[in-house]
């Protein structure tokens, strides 16, 4: 039944290879903001700097989980998308997660067409149909496999269509789409696997909001968008 619906969601939702990056051309930055249980703790921001056919989007992540005081857990992390047109060119970040340094280095290999990445859990080579894993894009909803933005490692997925819906963010009513975001290994250990309920803005092909559970009930809702 899932793999129906993912079906069905592709066939609706299929843009042309030249209209996906289109969808961005009026954004300069998206801002999210991230919660746990309820509290903000971070900020996750998308800037888009357009040049004719090439476009680079940046993303800057910080967040600090605190407890009685202290500091558990923290991640503070820089990544850079490359595209020409709709393809992308390269994809580099690095993070600093409790004190360990992750990073992933993306390039596009024309000769063999795919990916060469150099990454802290991933080192080799991935499909073009892979996508990297922020939140900016739609089009992590219509892959199969996704890199992770933070250690380069591949990941397996399925994308559920839950329905139709309405939720409000900061006193604004939006129509939304959501979907279920889930691991195609559901095998594989929790604190590994995908599983997100996801909240999508067709008309202006933008994602409000992402929800999962893992240490507290996590949160990345857009505050503002230009």
């Amino acid at each position: 039944m899932k793999k129906f619906l993912l079906f069905i969601f592709l066939l609706t939702y299929s843009f042309n290879a030249s209209a996906h990056m289109a969808h961005y051309n009026k954004f300069n930055k998206i801002e999210m903001e991230i919660l746990r249980d309820g509290e903000v703790i971070g900020y996750n921001y998308y800037f888009f700097k357009k040049d004719s056919d090439n476009t680079t989007v940046t993303n800057q992540l910080k967040f600090t989980v605190k407890l009685l005081g202290a500091t558990i857990f923290e991640v503070e992390s820089y990544g850079e998308e490359k595209y020409y047109k709709d393809k992308l060119i390269s994809f580099n970040s690095k993070t600093r997660q409790n004190k360990k340094d992750k990073y992933v280095e993306l390039k596009l290999n024309k000769k063999e067409n795919n990916y060469n990445i150099r990454g802290s859990s991933y080192t080799g080579s991935a499909s073009l149909e892979n996508v990297v894993g922020n939140w900016w894009s739609h089009k992590i909803l219509q892959t199969r496999s996704q890199i992770s933005p933070i250690s380069g490692s591949i990941k397996e997925q399925v994308v559920t269509f839950i329905g139709k819906e309405k939720i409000e963010l900061y006193g604004k009513t939006h129509d939304v789409e959501h979907f279920k975001l889930t691991s195609k290994d559901m095998s594989i250990p929790k604190d590994k696997r995908l599983n997100f309920d996801i909240w999508f803005d067709k008309k202006n092909a933008l994602i409000l909001k992402v929800a999962y559970s893992r240490m507290g009930n996590w949160e990345y809702r857009v505050k503002k968008f230009e």
